[in-house]
């Protein structure tokens, strides 16, 4: 996706420079990067350095160093906080987390499930796409294979739903919920076809041979969340689309071989329609507040329709 983003100046031309700016805006003293409040928050960072990275763009590194030292080797942070404090080091150069690589891996192996996935709570008894991704990333953020490569495969084959697509609600937070019967998500199916790209080829030959999935399948799956207004949605009968959504239901149908040439005009509208003129994108249509989550998923989005330009 960060390979992606670096394109997105084709299409913003000088806007570009408006992007760096607004991100820079959001920048505190700590070193961190503002949310949707006033103070720092890793999460969040994550999405500035990467989209800053994306255009050319470097903050005080030395700065966001100090930051990072804070939360140590992650005691104390939750799964989704301690990946993104890998991928923050990773962001300003992995060498200075090696004294922490140890401890940060060993939190996200405590999310290791029975069926060899990754969930974001402990405790559960399947991993779901999610957990899998982010794991994955921030073992390679830090220089490391992830263990157990076949287990998180064979997660992600197992509970692959009949449509091709998958859900996270599994590891929600019901431990009495159908997982047959929750509907599948855009961002969970675009997460396990990342993670399952990065194990195994992506050919749909391949995959039916092997018995894993039909990439067939997930991509029409996903093809029908496209809404009219020309973003994707982020499950079956949400009424309207979101920048996420849409980044990584494009990210994905790019990995699975579709053709998205005909989409582009549709999508560039969509993301036009989220810019907000200061150099931020909005999430949806009703979001009022622009951030460097989605302004990240923005430059994705922009990406990818510049390489196909």
């Amino acid at each position: 996706m960060l390979d992606a983003a670096r394109f997105a100046p084709k299409f913003l031309g000088e806007s570009s420079r408006a992007v760096v700016q607004f991100l820079m805006t959001q920048m505190n003293a700590d070193g961190g990067f503002r949310g949707r409040s006033a103070a720092s928050d890793l999460y969040y960072t994550v999405f500035a350095l990467d989209a800053l990275e994306a255009l050319g763009a470097q903050p005080q590194s030395e700065l966001v160093r100090r930051y990072l030292e804070e939360f140590g080797d992650g005691h104390g942070l939750d799964f989704v906080h301690c990946c993104c404090l890998a991928r923050c080091w990773a962001a300003i150069g992995r060498s200075d987390a090696d004294g922490k690589r140890d401890g940060i891996l060993s939190r996200l192996e405590s999310h290791r499930t029975p069926d060899g996935g990754y969930a974001t709570g402990i405790g559960g008894g399947e991993g779901n796409p999610y957990g899998c991704f982010l794991a994955l990333s921030a073992y390679e953020d830090l220089g490391r294979r992830v263990p157990n490569e076949f287990g998180v495969v064979g997660s992600l084959v197992r509970t692959m739903k009949s449509d091709g697509s998958w859900s996270n609600a599994r590891n929600a937070g019901d431990a009495e919920s159908d997982y047959a019967n929750c509907k599948g998500s855009t961002t969970a199916t675009g997460a396990a076809v990342a993670v399952l790209n990065r194990f195994v080829s992506i050919s749909p030959e391949e995959k039916q041979a092997e018995g894993l999935f039909d990439p067939g399948l997930t991509a029409r799956w996903l093809l029908d969340r496209m809404d009219e207004g020309g973003g994707f949605v982020a499950a079956p009968g949400t009424p309207a689309p979101d920048l996420l959504s849409t980044a990584v239901a494009v990210y994905a149908l790019e990995i699975l071989g579709v053709q998205l040439a005909y989409l582009r005009d549709a999508l560039l509208d969509f993301v036009d329609s989220l810019w907000d003129g200061r150099g931020a994108f909005r999430g949806h249509w009703g979001d009022d507040q622009a951030d460097s989550e989605y302004t990240f998923y923005g430059l994705v989005v922009l990406g990818h329709l510049a390489r196909l330009h």
